[in-house]
């Protein structure tokens, strides 16, 4: 028995792992995980998962197997997560390159020209999964946003500031990684981070991560993803993006994730979004990994199988 399974028995965990997989595209490659539609799928209409920043494609291995009873589920690690390629010397982690680099990943591996696909993105992915479908609404077909509508904003007096930071943070460069010794010791690490996590979601999550060192263990994404952006949209310039969306839009609220303490600002947005729906979930904002995971499962088959 690995350390992972070894680290997840002793919590009880159950781990649903999806088959690895690697989409090369011209500059990089990306990894995930794949789970084929079960014999009795609905629709058999593809399902590409995105995650949230900071985690990997092991954030849906509750929610990707359900949804194998409408079809084929995918999931891909972004660049700088998980088991994806890194950036390379000099480029940073932009999110518009997100969105081009799942635009490309659509187009050199998914006949979405002919089958239009269904996204389901939880936060970072969210926000990338919107702009593609905004710019490319003729490849979506439905389009699922777990804890997530639409980029963080910053007013237009914060450009110049925002700038400062993040240029100065890379003339300073990334500080020397933290070695852990075991999987565990790394998930307290995580499950204690921005967006909390118990630590079996922790443990189901990280090790994707994470590469083995003699020792102990690193983490394997890139360090540069902590550095600021060096840009950021304005709210006018986010509430134009989701405005542009005509694919239908399943808006998955949790009652205690990051956006239940801006309901002013979360309420104008979805009032500019043309083709709506909205369901609140308990939970925090990992509501589809951490755990009962139930409502948010059934929403999204409910959704997708409409």
């Amino acid at each position: 028995m690995t350390e992972v399974a070894a680290a997840l028995a002793d919590t009880g965990t159950e781990f649903t792992a999806g088959r690895e997989a690697l989409w090369p595209l011209e500059h990089i490659t990306l990894a995930g995980l794949s789970w084929p539609a079960q014999p009795e799928a609905a629709n058999l209409r593809p399902m590409l998962l995105l995650h949230g920043w900071l985690d990997n494609s092991d954030t849906f291995t509750h929610l990707a197997p359900e949804l194998t009873r409408l079809g084929d589920v995918y999931a891909f690690d972004f660049a700088g997560h998980g088991h994806s390629g890194h950036r390379p010397p000099g480029q940073h982690y932009v999110l518009m390159d997100y969105v081009a680099d799942l635009a490309e990943l659509i187009e050199l591996h998914f006949d979405a020209d002919k089958t239009p696909l269904d996204l389901v993105g939880h936060s970072l992915g969210g926000i990338v999964a919107a702009l593609y479908a905004a710019a490319f609404p003729e490849r979506v077909r439905k389009l699922v946003l777990i804890d997530s509508l639409g980029a963080l904003s910053r007013h237009e007096h914060e450009m110049i500031p925002q700038l400062r930071r993040s240029i100065s943070k890379r003339l300073a460069g990334s500080s020397k990684p933290a070695l852990y010794p075991d999987l565990a010791t790394a998930a307290k690490v995580r499950a204690g981070g921005l967006s909390p996590l118990s630590p079996e979601a922790a443990l189901a999550l990280i090790p994707r991560n994470m590469q083995k060192v003699e020792s102990g263990w690193l983490w394997r994404t890139d360090a540069r993803l902590r550095h600021p952006s060096a840009l950021t949209l304005s709210e006018q310039q986010v509430l134009a993006s989701l405005a542009a969306l005509s694919t239908p839009t399943l808006f998955v609220r949790a009652q205690s994730g990051l956006l239940a303490d801006n309901a002013d600002t979360t309420q104008v947005r979805t009032q500019v979004i043309k083709d709506f729906q909205q369901v609140d979930v308990p939970g925090g904002h990992h509501c589809h990994l951490d755990g009962d995971t139930r409502p948010v499962t059934e929403a999204v088959k409910r959704f997708l199988n409409q």
